[in-house]
């Protein structure tokens, strides 16, 4: 059975790389021919903690996309990015810094999927009334989204993972990654002159855009009130988890579901942002991860990697980053993630200790964020920028934006591997 779990899921992970194929019909396939083998049956992948469906994960991702869709209702992206452009007197290199950092920011609130899809056609908008090419802004971006999003619980799906696998929660992220996030944030703004160059923008273009009136971009002020609100009570509930003992998905659908009533939107109004394919692929994935499990696979691969490293944590730490960032860049983090879970759970069970506890989970959630900047298919936002940018008629080659982000993922590593060792094992 072992030898069938490996195939398929070799099988699938080629599919899923080579981005020809529907990555959800690929996942749905491969969890389809694992049940029909016998593999894994209906209770392993709907009951069990061990190899069955992250329904924590699921709910989620469903309850926060359902939030995003209410809140888009009201123009409240919009009007964030056409204030930037404003205070930043239409200068490309300012506006490029400001727009970043409100992406950085919306990343770790909120996805750094959603926040792509909802300042992306902003920052076209800004672009085309400067006339300037917008490829370098979208890129900057994409790279501050995959950095933001790595600082919280919510703002990077592999997160979304690693929280629920490690009993981890919303303030441990903040807590552990967050101090690392603003690190790379601040060095990364720094780079965009020289990842980038410089922009010229023609006066009168400049004094088209700052006739821009951001508050017309608020369509539902009523709604933005009650979605301020909401979204408030949903960040003190996941802040307040160890207190409240509620898990981030019964959360995030209890938001979801008090917007929905209070909003009175139609429901093709709030679920525009429900990305079911998403949910379907994450569905699938966890079956076929958990087939790997329950055949031994992933206790095999934990004891090599033991006995690779001998046995010593910060050899282990290391090897675990410096896997991660490559392989997740040039596959895809998701799936990454979802499958060296089990791996870093026997990992962690297997080591000495002496350091703390789940440095391992922080080495894995930074090389994984981290590594989705590597290369165009490294992370989903980078998916979504780019067929965002073809659709738009600016379209980003894969090795342009690889170019890019070997140096933004190589920046980043270095400074991830001297935190993870001055404070997990210098500083204790």
């Amino acid at each position: 059975m072992s030898v069938i779990a490996i195939t398929v899921f070799v099988v699938a992970y080629a599919l899923i790389a080579s981005d020809r194929v529907s990555k959800t019909l690929v996942a749905l396939a491969g969890a389809g021919i694992m049940l029909g083998a016998g593999i894994v049956g209906s209770r392993d992948v709907f009951y069990s903690p061990e190899t069955g469906i992250d329904w924590d994960v699921i709910f989620l991702l469903l309850g926060m996309m359902i939030i995003v869709s209410v809140l888009r209702q009201t123009g409240i992206f919009e009007y964030v990015a056409i204030w930037a452009v404003k205070r930043a007197n239409a200068s490309p290199r300012r506006i490029m810094i400001l727009l970043v950092l409100v992406m950085a920011f919306g990343s770790a609130m909120l996805d750094n999927v959603t926040t792509v899809l909802l300042i992306a056609p902003v920052t076209l908008l800004v672009c085309d009334r400067l006339a300037i090419n917008a490829a370098p802004f979208l890129m900057a971006e994409v790279f501050a989204s995959n950095i933001g999003g790595a600082a919280t619980l919510v703002g990077d799906p592999p997160n979304i993972i690693i929280a629920s696998r490690a009993g981890l929660t919303f303030n441990d992220f903040l807590l552990h990654m967050a101090p690392i996030v603003l690190i790379v944030l601040v060095v990364f703004v720094a780079l965009l002159p020289l990842l980038f160059g410089s922009v010229t923008v023609d006066a009168d273009r400049v004094a088209d855009i700052m006739s821009l009136d951001e508050r017309e971009a608020i369509r539902d002020t009523r709604l933005l009130i009650k979605c301020g609100v909401v979204l408030l009570l949903v960040f003190v509930a996941f802040v307040a988890h160890p207190v409240l003992h509620m898990q981030p998905s019964v959360v995030a659908l209890l938001g979801a579901g008090i917007l929905v009533v209070i909003s009175g939107l139609k429901r093709s109004e709030y679920l525009a942002s429900v990305e079911w394919e998403t949910l379907l692929f994450f569905a699938g994935l966890f079956t076929m991860v958990g087939a790997l499990v329950k055949t031994g696979v992933i206790d095999e691969l934990a004891r090599a990697a033991v006995e690779l490293t001998g046995g010593n944590e910060l050899r282990t730490v290391f090897l675990v980053l410096g896997i991660s960032a490559p392989v997740s860049g040039i596959i895809d983090n998701i799936p990454y993630v979802a499958t060296m879970t089990p791996i870093v759970t026997e990992l962690t069970a297997v080591m000495p200790g002496q350091v703390h506890p789940d440095t391992l989970w922080w080495t894995l959630a930074l090389g994984a964020d981290f590594g989705g900047n590597l290369t165009a298919v490294g992370a989903s936002a980078n998916v979504v920028m780019l067929g965002i940018a073809r659709r738009a008629g600016t379209p980003i080659s894969f090795w342009e934006f690889t170019r890019k982000g070997i140096v933004v993922t190589a920046v980043s590593l270095a400074l991830a591997a001297v935190y993870v060792w001055l404070r997990y094992f210098v500083l204790g």
